[in-house]
């Protein structure tokens, strides 16, 4: 399927919109709430896939589970089924298949669990033979996934000897970690993090009624949305301004970019300024499911850019640094990488096609990040397969229609 997008007529944006709940503290707070056998429902849950495949997981009487494309569950289910008893079988997409997983399975085995390869060395699927697990203190990188040291740490109270992580090297995607810690210490558990060492000391959770936040990552968007647009005052309710995610810092980002954030009771208001830099350089190594959304809003403002820290991206849904090149270079800006971390735009065009079709390659991200570019592009932004978006905002493409938005389904393909 694709869709055709198409900016409101005078490129003015006036919409109050109640954003999606925040799909990483929505998968953290499954996994604290199955530990505890809490009695209390998630209020405001995420409905992304990945927050579904986890909740369907956690609540399934089987003994093999398929994430599909569900990164942040493959971690954190690999972990948590290393410590319940049984024998269990992870496994998810082809693109899932070829993400890799050997350090979360080296460490969780190092800490006395016994996690086999079924298929790849590295790689899922996996069959997990769970059982207690000894814990006690390991090394690992710093410069991995988030997502492996939160799976980790998650557990780590109901490990005999808890867990004491000695991070090596540059630590990256640092608030997420600081999320997991955060809500950790919300449930009852004793962590302390100094230096390159986070120990965990052995314990249990105990269960809290939890309300989920709404999502900063999927804010971005508008912001993008506010920045393209000619004016624009979009209302995004349930964001929190003390928030527990990495991806607030959008809003001093987008600052930048002449978007106005003011806090309210019921989250924000974001208005376009005419206060833009010529010229944005950022260190993404924090908030790494920012950068697709810079970098579309960056070429459709032509603002020259150099964004480092990017070297996660290669192992995402896709390998978002060349997924970004090529889908650039369709609406005619060239951009180049280097030290398999850096991304830049020196302005530098090539002859865009007449009728683009972004592609999404299974990536969420890029359908969300292209969209707001119908707003620089009258005739339109077209989008191959739409409906990634259902991985963390499904409500995206009615949410854009409320703000003026047209959608046109099953435009054919040029």
């Amino acid at each position: 399927m694709n869709y055709r997008i198409q900016p409101p007529a005078d490129r003015t944006i006036r919409a109050t919109l109640q954003l999606p709940a925040s799909k990483s503290i929505s998968n953290r707070v499954l996994i604290l709430n199955a530990l505890c056998d809490s009695p209390y429902d998630i209020q405001n849950l995420s409905d992304s896939d990945d927050a579904n495949v986890m909740r369907e997981a956690l609540h399934s009487n089987k003994s093999d589970f398929d994430v599909r494309a569900a990164g942040t569950a493959m971690r954190f289910l690999t972990a948590y089924l290393s410590r319940i008893v049984g024998e269990w079988t992870l496994t998810g997409t082809e693109r899932m298949k070829n993400r890799p997983v050997k350090l979360l399975v080296d460490a969780l085995n190092a800490l006395g669990a016994r996690i086999e390869y079924m298929e790849k060395e590295g790689f899922p699927p996996l069959r997990i033979f769970g059982s207690a697990l000894q814990g006690g203190e390991l090394e690992v990188s710093g410069e991995i996934s988030s997502q492996y040291i939160s799976a980790l740490l998650m557990i780590a109270p109901y490990m005999e000897k808890g867990l004491t992580l000695h991070l090596k090297g540059t630590i990256i995607s640092i608030p997420y970690i600081c999320q997991t810690i955060g809500l950790m210490k919300l449930f009852g558990a004793k962590v302390e993090w100094t230096g390159q060492t986070i120990r965990t000391l052995p314990e249990t959770y105990r269960p809290i009624p939890f309300t989920v936040e709404s999502d900063w990552s999927a804010a971005s968007y508008w912001y993008a949305v506010a920045a393209l647009s000619e004016q624009a005052e979009i209302r995004l309710h349930g964001l929190h301004e003390n928030s527990l995610q990495g991806d607030a810092a959008g809003a001093e980002l987008f600052a930048q970019l002449g978007i106005e954030t003011k806090c309210t009771g019921q989250g924000v208001v974001i208005r376009r300024t005419e206060n833009i830099c010529r010229r944005l350089v950022y260190h993404f190594i924090n908030e790494p499911d920012l950068a697709q959304t810079l970098v579309a809003t960056c070429i459709g403002l032509e603002i020259p850019f150099r964004f480092t820290g990017l070297q996660s991206l290669r192992i995402k849904e896709t390998d978002r640094i060349e997924a970004l090149k090529t889908e650039s270079r369709r609406l005619g800006y060239l951009l180049a990488d280097s030290q398999n971390s850096v991304l830049e735009w020196d302005g530098r065009k090539c002859p865009p096609e007449p009728h683009p079709m972004i592609q999404t390659y299974q990536d969420h991200r890029m359908a969300m990040a292209f969209a707001p570019l119908a707003l620089r592009w009258p005739q339109g932004i077209h989008i191959r397969h739409p409906e990634v978006v259902t991985k963390s905002y499904p409500a995206f493409w009615s949410d854009l229609e409320t703000a003026g938005f047209v959608i046109t389904p099953n435009h054919p393909q040029p």
